[in-house]
């Protein structure tokens, strides 16, 4: 073997990035068909959490109950100020799904800190959906 010759290292990298590539592919194939079927149980077409803006507009209307709040995200156009507002609107949005499904304390801040991985949990669980903000009247 010449002192120079990285063939095993090269193997070994491309085996990596093959390797890494096939994980990020299932993962967001996961994050697909969770997102698909969280819209689904709320009655909703599932193909519409791939298109970008309808999604935000669904997300909304599943978890506020009007779809059109998902213009407050543009508040982070802001600087500072409104970027903390879209921040913490994320926040309640994530309160307001976890409520809206009927989860409790725990699994709404897993879906705060890790939405993508809580999304397909709550997308392959048995809840159903309760209605915006979990069927209560009154908003958050």
């Amino acid at each position: 073997m010449d002192y120079f010759d990285n063939s095993f290292y090269d193997t070994l990298m491309a085996s990596y990035g093959a390797a890494v590539t096939v994980l990020s592919l299932v993962l967001i194939i996961l994050v697909i068909v969770g997102w698909w079927r969280v819209f689904e149980k709320a009655g909703e077409a599932g193909w519409k959490s791939i298109v970008p803006i309808l999604n935000a507009y669904t997300l909304y209307k599943i978890s506020w109950g009007n779809g059109w709040l998902f213009l407050l995200n543009l508040l982070g156009l802001i600087p500072i100020v409104g970027g903390i507002a879209a921040f913490i609107i994320n926040i309640v949005t994530c309160v307001k799904l976890g409520k809206s499904y009927g989860k409790g304390t725990g699994f709404i801040i897993g879906l705060v800190l890790l939405p993508s991985i809580f999304m397909i949990i709550l997308g392959f669980d048995d809840s159903s959906y309760l209605g915006a903000n979990g069927g209560d009247s009154e908003t958050f």
